[in-house]
C-alpha cells in the first residue's frame, strides 16, 4: 500500500445525511480519504454513491454531517468552491460543451487572459496539449468535443479535472467508456497522482478495477455505509455481499442451459454502409443468445444501428423470420419485430423530461388507443412492470440510477415483445445486483423463444450468457467461436488479429 496508516485524513465526511422528494439518498455516511491513497467507493445503483460524491464535490449542500478538508471544516455551495478548494470530480454523465473544442472545454471557466484580460488562447492550447501527453492522449486541443467517440470525450473530462491540479479527485464510473487500453493509460496516472499525495475517490461497479487499483474500499448499502476495509484484506464475495445483502454467482454454469433450437429470427447477408461495415453475414435463431464481441470501433453498435434503421446501409438483405425487409427507419424495424435497446442510455433511449409511463410506453403506444392515449392503462401498465423489475422512485426518470433507468429501457421492450431483441451494453454503468437481473431477464426472454442479439465489451459477460460468439475487427466479421471452447484469450486473439494474418476472416 502507498498510504501510511497513521496518515491524517485528507478529506473527512462525517455523518452525512442527504434527503430527497420520497428518497432517503444517504443516512449518517462516513468516508475517510487519506494522502496518496486510491479509497473505492461501491454500491448498487441507488445505494447513495454518486449522491455522496455530488457532496464532496459541492453539487449537493447536505442536511447533515461535516466535510472536512486537511483537518478544517468546509462548506462547498457550488462546484467551483470545492474546485477552488482542490476537490475535482469526473462524473459518469459527460459535462462536456459539445461545439466546443478540447482545450475550451478542459479551461471551461478558468480561461488564462492577458494583461488586457484577453483570453490567452495560445497558452490556453499549450497546457491542454501538455496534459494530454501526459495522459498518453492523441488528441488534438483544436478538436471540437462533438467530432470525439465517447471514449475520447471520457478521456477528456479526466483532462479537465487534472488541470485544476487537484488534492482530491473523484472519478464516477471512469472506465465505462473505455478501452482496455485506455483503462490502463487512466490507472497509470491514477498512480502517478497517488505518488504525489493526492487521494482518489474510485467509483466503479467493476470489482476486478477495484482490487487492481484501490487500497482501501467503502461500502453503501441503501444510503448506509456497511463498512470500510483494506482491498488485500477482503474479497469480492465479501463485499458483493455486503453491497447487496445475499449471495450472486455469474459463474459461466449459470448458463449451461441448452438453448432451443429455433429458425433463424434474423439473417443478415451481406451487409455493407459507406463507412466502416464491410459484407456482414450472420444468423441469430430463436431461443438463442447471440453475442458480438470485439474492441472499441470494430463497428458492433454500427452494426445494430443499421439493422435497427438509424444508420443507412448501402448493400445487404435483412430477412426477418424468412421475409426479406426494407429497413429505412427505426419505426419499420420496430414493425418488423425487431427491438433495440441502445448502448447510450440518456441521449438514445430515454426521454428524461418525462415520466415512467411515458418513457415506458414509447414504443408500442397504439397498444393504448389510435386517436387519444389511454393514459390510465398505460400508468397501470408501466406500474406493473416496475414493481417486476423493482424500480425505486419510479415516476423521476431523470432522478434514477443508472440501472434503473437500464431497466424502464427493458420494460418498454417487454410489452412490444419482440421476436427479436438487440441489446446493446446492457449492464454498462450498473451495479453487480441490477446485472444479475438483467441477465436473468436476458436468458428468460431467450427461454420463451426471442433472438436475443448481444453485443458487450465485457468478455465475462459475454461467456456466461452467449449461445454463439461472434467477433468482429474493422467493421467485418472476424469470425465465430465454439461456445464450448470459447475464452476471453480466443475472443480478444480473434477480435485483434491483424487480417493479413487471416486470409479467411474478413475478406
Amino acid at each position: 500500500m502507498s498510504f501510511a496508516a497513521a496518515s491524517s485524513p485528507l478529506l473527512e465526511a462525517r455523518g452525512i445525511s442527504k434527503s430527497f422528494p420520497g428518497v432517503r439518498a444517504l443516512h449518517h455516511v462516513d468516508l475517510e480519504i487519506r494522502p496518496g491513497e486510491v479509497h473505492a467507493v461501491v454500491g448498487e445503483n441507488g445505494a447513495g454513491k454518486s449522491t455522496l460524491m455530488h457532496i464532496l464535490a459541492g453539487v449537493f449542500t447536505p442536511d447533515e454531517g461535516i466535510l472536512a478538508l486537511c483537518g478544517a471544516s468546509v462548506s462547498f455551495t457550488s462546484p467551483w468552491a470545492a474546485q477552488e478548494a482542490g476537490i475535482a470530480m469526473v462524473f459518469q454523465e459527460r459535462s462536456l460543451a459539445a461545439p466546443l473544442s478540447v482545450a475550451e472545454n478542459v479551461f471551461f471557466g478558468r480561461q488564462p487572459v492577458g494583461p488586457l484580460g484577453m483570453i490567452n488562447r495560445g497558452q490556453m492550447h499549450r497546457r491542454t496539449q501538455e496534459i494530454l501527453a501526459e495522459l498518453d492522449i492523441n488528441l488534438s486541443s483544436e478538436t471540437p468535443v462533438e467530432d470525439l467517440s465517447p471514449a475520447e470525450q471520457q478521456m477528456v473530462e479526466i483532462a479537465k479535472a487534472l488541470s485544476i491540479e487537484a488534492r482530491v479527485l473523484v472519478l464516477d464510473e471512469p472506465t465505462s467508456a473505455l478501452t482496455e487500453a485506455e483503462t490502463t493509460t487512466l490507472f497509470r496516472v491514477i498512480r502517478r497522482l497517488r505518488e504525489r499525495g493526492a487521494g482518489v475517490v474510485y467509483i466503479s461497479h467493476r470489482m476486478a478495477e477495484v482490487f487492481r487499483i484501490c487500497d482501501r474500499v467503502t461500502v453503501l448499502r441503501d444510503g448506509e455505509g456497511q463498512g470500510t476495509f483494506r482491498c488485500d484484506e477482503v474479497s469480492e464475495e465479501e463485499l458483493i455481499m455486503r453491497m447487496v445483502g445475499r449471495e450472486l454467482s455469474f459463474s459461466r454454469s449459470e448458463a449451461s442451459r441448452q438453448p432451443a433450437s429455433g429458425a433463424a429470427a434474423l439473417e443478415v447477408e451481406g451487409l455493407s454502409d459507406d463507412s466502416l461495415l464491410e459484407g456482414i453475414s450472420f444468423k441469430a435463431h430463436s431461443g438463442e443468445i447471440t453475442a458480438f464481441a470485439g474492441l472499441a470501433g470494430s463497428g458492433r453498435t454500427e452494426l445494430a444501428m443499421a439493422i435497427f434503421g438509424a444508420r443507412r446501409i448501402t448493400a445487404g438483405t435483412i430477412r426477418v423470420e424468412g421475409r426479406s425487409i426494407l429497413i429505412r427507419s427505426p419505426s419499420d424495424a420496430i414493425r418488423a419485430g425487431i427491438g433495440y435497446l441502445p448502448e447510450d442510455r440518456k441521449d438514445a433511449g430515454l426521454f428524461l423530461e418525462m415520466n415512467l409511463a411515458d418513457n415506458f410506453g414509447a414504443a408500442g403506444l397504439e397498444r393504448f388507443g389510435c386517436w387519444w392515449l389511454d393514459d390510465r392503462a398505460m400508468e397501470e401498465q408501466s406500474q406493473m412492470a416496475a414493481t417486476r423489475l423493482r424500480l425505486t422512485n419510479p415516476h423521476a426518470v431523470q432522478q434514477l440510477s443508472g440501472g434503473n433507468q437500464q431497466k424502464i429501457l427493458l420494460a418498454r421492450w417487454l410489452l412490444v415483445r419482440p421476436p427479436i431483441f438487440i441489446v446493446d451494453e446492457p449492464t454498462r454503468g450498473i451495479d453487480v445486483g441490477a446485472k444479475m437481473e438483467v441477465h436473468q431477464l436476458l436468458r428468460e426472454l431467450a427461454r420463451q423463444g426471442a433472438a436475443i442479439v448481444l453485443i458487450s465489451s465485457e468478455l465475462p459477460e459475454v461467456l456466461s450468457l452467449a449461445d454463439r460468439i461472434l467477433v468482429m475487427r474493422e467493421g467485418c466479421l472476424a469470425g465465430e467461436i465454439p461456445r464450448a471452447q470459447a475464452t476471453e484469450e480466443s475472443i480478444l486473439r480473434l477480435a485483434a488479429l491483424s487480417p493479413s494474418l487471416d486470409s479467411h476472416a474478413c475478406a
